[in-house]
């Protein structure tokens, strides 16, 4: 069979394919390099600015628990909103800026106050008699003999919280939530009245166990029985939860709580709104001087609070949150740290006990 060799023009022509092809090829991978080398430089751009944010809120955390420690060591017996510490915080810096508020969180209804009372760890040789079993069982929530008198426990003032709230909620869904709540704090098993255990919670749609422990975060009452969207959020501002195992009392500082608040003194006090308004109203701009003063207003006389009732209010704070939200550059950090006060005249006898990031503050 004869063979007809290619002409020299068309061996040019399929070299010159094969060129554009390879030169094609090498356009397209370089194209491809640079867009991955743009999105890397952005992404370290992004992490550095990231980065930089979250030790701008670092850095605004240790200044506000050096401050607390100031605070404490001047000021140890009366916490109020004259002092700095009420004020926001705001800082500008190259390329951004730190904003930050501290805020009092014995100033609202600390939840993990209807858990059971803690009893302390005593070792064995120094105890006498048998250790004593905390009573969990919550007594009524409205007092039958005098319905106007103050709550006897913390269980019966969350009743008042509830009832008393923006929420219009009705008796019976404020008795179920919270006895829902008392069972998902206690260790044990057992149904309170309208509340529930595990056995509730399982038969769900999306099914989950009761914590049996102290709250961690106050976002975990969306998970009680008997809460409801529609005024879950109505309840949220007048709650939250100190996330130390070592304390569930009921304490509240009536120099800090704010007329926004009301609704938490009105509950302790069995009293309308707007008397308890009328006392925030009517505090010293640099609060109670004593707790006689507050318990001399003639609302609080009124209600013959026992020993145990006045030993609710005080004076003093050993609890702060700090909202911390920071910017730099494109990139923005919010974190919210809780502080314990342990005593002392420095930053050594204040601690970090939470530390959250992101998320709304």
């Amino acid at each position: 069979m004869l063979r007809v060799r290619p002409s020299f023009n068309e061996q040019r022509g399929v070299a010159l394919l094969v060129i554009l092809l390879v030169v094609a090829i090498i356009s397209i991978l370089a194209t491809e390099m640079v867009a991955r080398l743009q999105l890397n430089i952005a992404r370290t751009i992004n992490i550095k600015d990231n980065n930089q944010a979250y030790w701008y809120a670092i850095g605004a955390e240790q200044f506000a628990q050096k401050s607390l420690g100031e605070l404490k060591a001047l000021s140890p017996s009366n916490i109020n909103l004259s002092q700095p510490w009420a004020q926001v915080f705001e800082y500008p810096i190259d390329g951004g800026g730190i904003q930050a508020e501290l805020v009092d969180l014995q100033a609202c209804f600390n939840l993990n106050t209807l858990g059971p009372t803690a009893v302390p760890s005593v070792p064995n040789t120094e105890r006498e008699g048998p250790v004593p079993v905390p009573d969990e069982t919550p007594n009524d929530s409205t007092n039958t003999n005098n319905p106007s008198a103050a709550p006897k426990t913390p269980a019966e003032a969350f009743y008042n919280l509830l009832t008393l709230s923006s929420a219009n909620i009705d008796s019976f869904t404020a008795e179920t939530l919270r006895d829902s709540l008392i069972d998902w704090l206690d260790a044990d098993s057992n149904i309170t009245d309208l509340g529930a255990e595990d056995a509730d919670y399982e038969a769900l749609q999306f099914p989950y166990v009761a914590a049996n422990a102290l709250m961690g975060n106050k976002s975990e009452l969306r998970l009680i029985n008997g809460v409801e969207l529609s005024f879950l959020r109505d309840v949220l501002p007048f709650v939250c939860v100190i996330p130390d195992v070592e304390y569930n009392k009921m304490e509240v500082n009536i120099n800090t709580i704010t007329e926004d608040n009301a609704v938490v003194l009105a509950a302790l006090l069995n009293l309308p709104v707007e008397d308890a308004s009328r006392i925030i109203a009517s505090r010293p701009e640099d609060g109670f001087s004593d707790l006689a003063a507050f318990f001399a207003e003639p609302e609080v006389a009124r209600q013959n609070l026992t020993q145990e009732q006045k030993e609710w209010f005080i004076l003093s704070t050993n609890y702060f949150m700090l909202r911390t939200k920071t910017r730099y550059n494109e990139a923005g950090f919010k974190m919210t740290s809780i502080f314990k006060l342990d005593g002392g005249s420095s930053s050594e006898g204040v601690s970090v006990i939470s530390r959250e990031f992101g998320g709304i503050n």
